[in-house]
């Protein structure tokens, strides 16, 4: 096991009373809810909070703090005898050699309640991470609040927490919420206030409150999975991923925080690629067919342009019209954005259009140069998307681009139309909308297909055979829809064979980290 609390020595001399005391003391909390309770745990198939950090960190990196806090036992001569040692185990620790603050729920005491801690306690780590300016990683196990608090302090208090520093932490360092059991009420804000999260199926549910409270507030039975487990937070989109496990939670977070720095005032690190960037797979020249009616897997594509095996992607069961991925190009960490024709046809839906805010905002923050890979046919249309508000989360988008540091290009494999086609890349101001084209890419207002029967609904119904007429239009429209012709009025950067994708990109993105640095310094 990793966590070590001390280095094994004896107590002896003038204060070995008091070493005593202390290793005693250390012993309680290690005790954490006692053997009953530990062994329950252990029955239900997970890792107790101390086996959950050896997980995480390196071997014998774990520095535990406020280990002594907790509600101390005494005799009748005021003799020390145990203590009930506070449910929020923190810490640093180290991942990958770098350091990391941890804040771990001890579901065996108390089953992790909010109200079974010292608040102070938690805090602190919080803004130790703040001001030492490093990773924060939360590992929530908590059912929330409790009305014994009452009988503890005689009286309620206002529901806040002045000193904790949620919104600067998150504008200052990479922040991860796992949810690894019932995060309830403040343990779901633990694991939503994050830049990363990630839900164990079939074990963990993130929701504002329980079944109990449910069924007194509305009088309805409900699962706590039916309520806020992972089949829910798909569509919710409020979780980013889910886990097979706690070791694939775990695992997941690991490799986020690989891309990421240590701060906003620092460069996320470099590696050593072995993945030569001037790589050009065959097979990409005929990735998008040519038939437009038929899909592709635009998954296939962002790994033949990305270092081999380098692909993280955040957000797979939300928003499905979007991928958003962190990834390498020649060792150096970028964020990737696709469309996926495979899911609404591409299309901006509200989750997809929360989902690149987000992933933009986040690469933005960070300095991760980014590449969007566009295929978007526009906005979706239609009742029920009217009805989400989708027009706004594209407006969303955009203030996210004009927002956005990053270095930016963009890929157009196949359609770019309409509001939702022209949110590509940042532009205006001082932005260069640096882009390249495959020759297999249309754009334009709407698309053809669409927009031939807008135009000319009255001709082709006239015609003897309306379809005959309508493939008649749609080929003299696509005609002068080459993406050549924009070319030659240099409206787009250069159209290039889909197998110098990767060179390209590497070459761009030695520029873009120079750019970066640039920003750091401005910081």
């Amino acid at each position: 096991m990793s966590v070590r609390h001390d280095a094994g020595f004896e107590p002896g001399g003038d204060w070995a009373a008091e070493l005593t005391e202390l290793q005693a003391r250390r012993q309680s909390a290690l005790a954490m809810g006692g053997p009953e309770a530990l062994a329950k745990f252990k029955a239900s198939g997970r890792m107790n909070a101390r086996e959950r950090i050896a997980a995480l960190i390196d071997d014998g990196s774990f520095h535990e703090m406020g280990t002594l806090a907790g509600k101390g036992h005494y005799d009748g001569e005021g003799h020390y005898k145990h203590t009930d040692p506070t449910n929020a185990i923190v810490g640093t620790g180290r991942i990958a050699g770098r350091k990391v603050a941890l804040h771990v729920d001890d579901f065996t005491i108390r089953a992790g309640s909010s109200e079974g801690t010292i608040a102070d306690k938690w805090i602190y780590i919080e803004r130790l991470a703040h001001q030492l300016r490093m990773p924060l990683v939360r590992l929530v196990d908590s059912a929330g609040g409790s009305v014994k608090l009452l009988m503890q302090i005689g009286g309620t208090k206002i529901p806040e927490y002045t000193t904790w520093p949620t919104q600067d932490l998150l504008q200052t360092v990479p922040v991860v919420g796992v949810a690894l059991g019932a995060c309830v009420g403040q343990g779901a804000i633990k694991v939503l206030s994050s830049h990363f999260s990630v839900l164990v199926r079939e074990q963990a549910q993130v929701m504002a409150a329980g079944p109990h409270v449910v069924r007194q507030a509305y009088g309805v039975e409900v699962d706590k999975n039916d309520l806020g487990g992972w089949k829910v937070h798909r569509k919710s989109a409020l979780v980013h991923n889910e886990a097979a496990d706690e070791a694939d939670a775990l695992a997941q977070v690991k490799r986020f925080l690989s891309y990421l720095p240590r701060s906003v005032y620092e460069l996320a690190p470099l590696i050593d690629s072995n993945d030569d960037p001037n790589r050009a797979d065959d097979w990409l020249k005929d990735a998008i067919p040519h038939d437009r009616r038929k899909i592709y897997d635009p998954r296939k594509i962002l790994n033949a342009m990305f270092d081999r095996d380098s692909l993280f992607e955040i957000g797979r069961w939300q928003g499905g019209s979007v991928i958003t991925m962190l990834g390498r190009l020649n060792g150096v960490p970028v964020g990737a954005i696709a469309n996926d024709p495979k899911s609404s046809g591409g299309a901006m839906t509200l989750q997809a259009a929360y989902k690149m805010e987000r992933h933009t905002k986040l690469c933005s923050l960070f300095g991760l140069p980014v590449v969007n890979f566009v295929d978007q046919p526009g906005n979706a249309t239609g009742l029920e998307a009217e009805a989400a508000g989708t027009l706004l989360g594209a407006t969303r988008v955009g203030e996210a681009l004009a927002a956005c540091r990053s270095p930016w290009v963009s890929i157009l494999m196949r359609r770019c139309f309409g509001m939702a086609g022209a949110l590509h890349g940042p532009k205006g101001g001082d932005r260069l909308n640096h882009r390249f084209a495959w020759p297999s890419a249309r754009w334009g207002s709407i698309p053809i297909e669409g927009g031939v029967m807008a135009a000319h609904k009255a001709e082709i119904e006239a015609a003897p055979d309306p379809a005959a007429k309508r493939a008649e239009l749609e080929a003299h429209y696509l005609a002068m829809t080459s993406p050549f012709r924009t070319a030659e009025k240099f409206g787009v950067l250069d159209i290039i064979d889909p197998r110098e994708t990767r060179r390209v990109l590497c070459d761009w993105v030695e520029d873009a980290w120079y750019v970066v640095q640039g920003h750091l310094v401005g910081r």
